[in-house]
């Protein structure tokens, strides 16, 4: 659905920033689809060209979203800051880990040997970690979207838009809640592995 206020997301984004007092964040556009996010390193709010461009009430509530964290960094948000600072032990943990819990799950079943298998599931259980204190990060940054977003009716208009915004960033937050239920698991089934082959 289209916004009859006309915004794109770009300008929706630079509005909600400069409404929270915030001018030291860029809002770029990124080739990637789905791409949205925020970067607290180089402070950007980074949006795929069709939420860049976008004049949808979609475009706007994404752009909105992820201005919300750049509020929360901004207020150094808990949340925010603890993931952030997990985000480069993660990153290197999910490079490695698939192999590692490969060859824990050759090395118990020809050697019983559950070690390799151990380290595997705590880098596991790092990324299930991860994944649950994310579902904080998401929920807040919606919230303060749709809390701008209705206070904002020069950007929507109209009770029904506030409502579509609201269903898109619920049901991308569900992206969130599967990734991290994934993730538990899967945690589960190799720590069932582990102590199946140690009874």
């Amino acid at each position: 659905m289209q916004l009859n206020s006309g915004f794109s997301g770009k300008e929706i984004a630079e509005k909600m920033l400069r409404d929270n007092g915030i001018y030291d964040v860029r809002v770029v556009s990124t080739d990637k689809t789905l791409s949205d996010h925020y970067n607290p390193e180089d402070k950007t709010v980074n949006l795929s060209t069709d939420v860049y461009y976008g004049r949808s009430v979609a475009a706007a509530a994404v752009a909105a979203h992820e201005c919300g964290h750049a509020v929360q960094h901004a207020k150094s948000y808990h949340w925010l800051e603890l993931r952030s600072n997990m985000v480069p032990v993660v990153s290197i943990t999910s490079n490695l880990l698939q192999w590692v819990l490969i060859a824990g799950v050759l090395l118990i079943a020809f050697t019983f040997n559950p070690i390799v298998l151990g380290i595997g599931i705590a880098g596991l259980a790092l990324i299930t970690i991860f994944s649950i204190i994310t579902l904080p990060v998401e929920f807040d940054a919606s919230k303060r979207a749709l809390v701008w977003l209705k206070d904002n009716k020069a950007v929507l208009y109209t009770n029904e838009e506030h409502v579509q915004a609201k269903d898109a960033l619920w049901w991308a937050a569900m992206t969130y809640v599967v990734a991290a239920m994934g993730a538990l698991a899967n945690l589960f089934y190799y720590v069932s592995i582990l102590f199946g082959k140690n009874r």
